[in-house]
């Protein structure tokens, strides 16, 4: 297992490394202008020198994600489950959802810096928003396909319709709503950055728009660096949630 992740992990830097090197090849050939595309030594020199500034936006952008994330993913299993519980509700509440997932962010994005302002409230309901989909619908899908021979047997045992829910169907959609925040970690970036974009006053997003107008395209980079960063670590620390979801597996 050990060799395995130290593999994984030796052909994850080989690929970077070869990526940086392309990145510098094109810088060179081309002869690009640096507020156009910036060299790798560039980006890492403004890493480097303004790592203060670059890592307390990143806090703010991180706090933003982190409970963002914590809302929408309740929000969406809550969601799920009372329209499960409720399905003739359900059958009129999912095609609206369904509307509004239709909806660009970047459209919704002014209107809840209207709403909520410019503090992290809009940001983290941006957030939220964007989590709450893929939670849900997760969620709902292993809700409604609960083994069909598993509840023909609750039935006969004399359960209701609440005991077959929460005592059997909701346990064994464990693993489903690990697979709605696994899909949703990467994306709760997205939702506090394109909030930032719209209207902040701090925040990676908010770092990338200043630098953007200035031509500053290495600290754009720098920036982009780190909420990748951020993204990469978020996933892992979902994943660290794994064995509670997955013991719940039909097949454990």
């Amino acid at each position: 297992m050990l060799r395995q992740s130290l593999s994984a992990f030796f052909k994850f830097i080989l690929v970077v490394f070869a990526l940086v090197v392309l990145w510098q090849a094109v810088v060179s050939v081309f002869h690009l202008p640096r507020y156009i595309l910036p060299a790798p030594l560039s980006v890492a020199t403004r890493l480097w020198t303004g790592h203060a500034y670059l890592l307390s936006e990143a806090l703010v952008t991180l706090r933003e994600i982190i409970a963002g994330f914590a809302a929408g993913a309740l929000f969406g299993a809550g969601s799920a489950f009372l329209l499960a519980g409720f399905p003739r509700f359900g059958r009129l509440v999912w095609p609206a959802l369904i509307v509004l997932q239709s909806f660009p962010v970047f459209v919704i994005a002014p209107m809840l810096v209207l709403w909520f302002g410019f503090g992290i409230t809009s940001k983290i309901v941006m957030t939220m928003i964007i989590v709450f989909f893929p939670v849900a619908s997760n969620f709902a899908d292993g809700l409604s396909r609960t083994d069909g021979a598993i509840v023909k047997a609750a039935h006969l045992d004399g359960a209701g319709h609440w005991q077959l829910l929460v005592l059997i169907r909701l346990p064994l959609a464990m693993p489903q709503l690990f697979s709605g925040l696994r899909i949703a970690a990467p994306l709760a970036p997205l939702g506090a950055v394109v909030g930032e974009w719209v209207g902040a006053a701090g925040g990676l997003g908010f770092v990338m728009v200043q630098a953007n107008a200035r031509m500053q395209s290495d600290t754009v980079f720098a920036a982009m660096f780190i909420l990748a960063l951020e993204a990469v670590l978020f996933r892992k620390a979902v994943d660290l949630a794994a064995p509670f979801f997955t013991r719940w597996s039909p097949h454990q």
